[in-house]
């Protein structure tokens, strides 16, 4: 005899983050499609955010900024251990056995959303001469659309801070043009 299996009950924070993944996932991946022209690493850093978040959202809390003030903080951090690990050459033996290939139609809609991110990439080597802090904030706010009280809670300043920042990186970006 044969007992019948029910999943389990799926709970309001299950839900909750559900919602969140659905809102955020093209802006996380967005984010990341500034930042690399290879499909395959922005679907990956894409999935390290949502894994991260997932595993701390009993942690999140709206009281302390938005859902995506919160995804990108993290995938800021994920973006930032990924250059560490790739700039000690650690990455690609890790990547390579752990790492799903990515169908044809997902190649597709990465390399998509990678041609759509072509002038944000653009602002980001235009912004090279900028301090790094200054490049997050004109990113930040200008680019993913936060406000800079979203975007002083990801970067951990003030958010007095960023309108600072944010007007000096403007004047100085109008001077490149």
């Amino acid at each position: 005899m044969t007992v019948p299996v029910h999943p389990p009950p799926v709970t309001a924070a299950a839900r909750t983050f559900e919602a969140i993944y659905q809102a955020e996932f093209d802006v996380v991946t967005a984010y990341f499609a500034r930042r690399t022209a290879d499909p395959q690493t922005a679907a990956d850093l894409t999935a390290d955010t949502f894994v991260a978040a997932i595993t701390s959202f009993a942690t999140f809390d709206r009281t302390k900024g938005t859902a995506r003030s919160w995804l990108l903080g993290i995938g800021r951090r994920i973006f930032a251990q990924h250059c560490e690990a790739v700039t000690r050459g650690r990455d690609v033996v890790v990547r390579m056995n752990g790492r799903r290939a990515l169908s044809g139609d997902e190649i597709d809609d990465l390399v998509g959303r990678i041609d759509a991110e072509r002038e944000g990439r653009e602002l980001v080597a235009a912004m090279a001469a900028l301090p790094a802090l200054d490049r997050e904030v004109v990113e930040l706010v200008d680019l993913v659309g936060m406000t800079p009280k979203e975007a002083a809670a990801v970067l951990g300043v003030s958010s007095g801070a960023v309108r600072i920042r944010l007007f000096r990186a403007r004047g100085k970006l109008r001077g490149q043009a």
